[in-house]
């Protein structure tokens, strides 16, 4: 048995704190990191692999398009990346995937991003679109896929709904520290999540409560993380 940590956030194009970003993702002590809003603009490349660097951490998979990054920590070997677009919606912002293969320990995981749409249809066809992606590197690659993403619809939601039914809620299946991730300042809503394939277990999973963590939580950015412990076969 291989213990993962496995981290969602949206990091809103670090345009608050970069340094508070630092430290919660490095409180975290995670393995593998899947961002949102990652930087895309001047010098985009630059300030992911300072952040990076200033977490432990080193870019796994990422490209400009649509903000998306998977970051690796020092225990996992980065086998193969890719970046998928997803098909785009005429007056709305390019929407991807970010896939990152690593090996932890001997075990084997597909770890990806995605931030989905505002937009109720959009939103659902790209599901559906991520879910094929995943199914094939899951198939290529014979490892179990984790995905964390900004999926801008609560658990209620057909979207999220689509997820749920493929994979493991890792929230609703192990609850652990607390369930709301938007906003940092005014939490009411959980539409960040993370889903494991039903092979993983999920040891616990939710908004981390350390006080050392949530003192950054408002200055960082204006959503929560999400901290999933995982436990591959």
């Amino acid at each position: 048995m291989t213990g993962v940590r496995l981290v969602g956030y949206n990091v809103r194009a670090l345009r608050d704190d970069g340094d508070a970003v630092a430290r919660v993702i490095r409180g975290c002590r995670p393995d593998l990191v899947c961002l949102q809003e990652v930087p895309r603009f001047l010098g985009w490349r630059a300030e992911r692999r300072r952040l990076a660097e200033s977490c432990g951490l080193r870019v796994a998979s990422g490209r400009r398009t649509a903000g998306l990054a998977v970051f690796a920590g020092p225990r996992a070997e980065v086998l193969h990346h890719e970046y998928h677009l997803l098909t785009r919606v005429p007056g709305l912002h390019r929407r991807a995937l970010a896939i990152a293969v690593a090996e932890i320990d001997g075990a084997r995981l597909v770890a990806a991003s995605t931030h989905l749409d505002l937009a109720d249809r959009p939103r659902r066809a790209h599901v559906g679109e991520v879910i094929a992606l995943l199914d094939r590197v899951r198939r290529s690659f014979s490892a179990p896929v984790v995905l964390a993403g900004d999926i801008n619809e609560e658990p209620s939601g057909p979207a999220w709904g689509m997820l749920a039914r493929t994979f493991q809620d890792a929230r609703a299946v192990a609850p652990a520290g607390e369930s709301d991730t938007y906003s940092a300042r005014h939490p009411v809503k959980r539409i960040d999540g993370i889903f494991a394939d039903r092979g993983i277990t999920v040891a616990g999973c939710g908004v981390p409560v350390d006080p050392a963590l949530t003192a950054d939580y408002v200055a960082a950015t204006d959503h929560r993380p999400v901290l999933a412990d995982l436990v591959l076969r």
